[in-house]
């Protein structure tokens, strides 16, 4: 039986110090009925009845709430920058933006390359260099 007793005492805690963190963390504007000190005060001195009226009814409910963002729509609070880079478009389009001038600058690199190789071949050869502008791909 005492074993019982210092299972639900250590729950007990365990639920007061959640309480208390979530309470003390929460947005000003997530805050219901009562003034953030009153529900300090009412998890502290009676942790068990406090804190599940904290979760019950002290607390705003929101499908965007808690560790999860919502990528950037915007809600009640205005738009929200999202959790990851790869969900924010603006940096994807900005990935891919650089990515194809890279791409583009390396293949003017290899076709630069190719011609003054080409020309060194006919060069060697004994063939005149090539005079007509080759396409532009």
């Amino acid at each position: 039986m005492a074993r019982l007793y210092i299972l639900l005492f250590v729950v007990q805690v365990v639920l007061a110090v959640c309480a208390l963190i979530s309470c003390l963390s929460a947005e000003e504007d997530d805050i219901r009925h009562l003034p953030r000190i009153a529900w300090v005060l009412m998890i502290l001195f009676a942790p068990l009845i406090g804190s599940i009226a904290w979760f019950v009814a002290g607390r705003e409910r929101k499908a965007d709430s808690g560790m999860f963002s919502t990528g950037g729509r915007p809600t009640e609070r205005g738009p929200q920058r999202p959790l990851a880079p790869d969900d924010d478009p603006e940096f994807l389009r900005s990935i891919q933006e650089r990515s194809r001038k890279e791409d583009q600058e390396l293949f003017q690199r290899w076709e630069e390359d190719l011609r003054r190789r080409e020309d060194d071949l006919r060069r060697r050869e004994g063939d005149p260099p090539r005079e007509e502008p080759r396409p532009e791909v």
